[in-house]
């Protein structure tokens, strides 16, 4: 089971002090949970997007108020959105929805590809990667972290793998069109070859030379 344990902040609490500290800001908001804003572990929470993903379940463990004797609150959540450093490329910003674990849900899960394309490995094509990630609707308990797709069946030109053939696990829907195209081996692109740069200067001679032989 995934766990993160969260606390509560306020409105005053400053961005960049919270994260200053090693924290970073989010929100939870959901299913029988008033929209609240807390803080997680920067460190715990990058641990946890690597084994859950954004279609993984958490049980966020809340920190209630010492002084007020609140109790912990474990909250069933899936990370909904998250916002990034555009230059070092770690969280800033998290948003987790709260989910009932009784009702089905739809997420987008990453496409893992697998094995090696026959087509491509003969040269008799290139493999082209058409669909990175899907949507798909289960119960909580039973999303995937990703669905795998094995290249190894395109083994001639213009093989193609489509949403219909990926094998979900069961209790698991396809949301995206069964029709459209994961992958597939198309022809290979000629080289164009270097002709080195152009002699604007000679196109004008030429230009004019042309020009003048007109005339006359």
């Amino acid at each position: 089971m995934n766990k993160l344990t969260a606390t509560k902040r306020s409105k005053t609490d400053k961005l960049a002090t919270i994260r200053t500290n090693g924290m970073v800001p989010a929100v939870v908001y959901g299913a029988r949970v008033e929209n609240t804003m807390i803080s997680v572990s920067s460190i715990d929470f990058t641990k946890i997007l690597k084994v859950a993903g954004e279609s993984s379940t958490i049980v966020l463990e809340l920190q209630g108020d010492a002084t007020k004797k609140e109790a912990v609150q474990n909250i069933d959540v899936l990370i909904h959105d998250m916002q990034v450093d555009p230059v070092k490329g770690f969280p800033i910003h998290v948003d987790f929805l709260a989910i009932d674990m009784n009702k089905e849900v739809e997420v987008t899960i990453p496409v893992e590809f697998t094995g090696a394309a026959p087509a491509e490995k003969n040269n008799l094509g290139v493999l082209v990667k058409v669909i990175h990630e899907v949507e798909v609707e289960a119960l909580p308990k039973d999303l995937p972290h990703n669905v795998t797709v094995n290249v190894s069946t395109l083994v001639a030109l213009d093989d193609q793998i489509h949403i219909k053939d990926i094998v979900l696990p069961k209790g698991v829907k396809m949301i995206t069109d069964a029709n459209e195209v994961v992958a597939l081996i198309t022809t290979i692109k000629e080289e164009v070859a270097d002709s080195g740069p152009v002699d604007l200067a000679s196109i004008e001679v030429e230009k004019r030379g042309k020009k003048e032989e007109d005339v006359a």
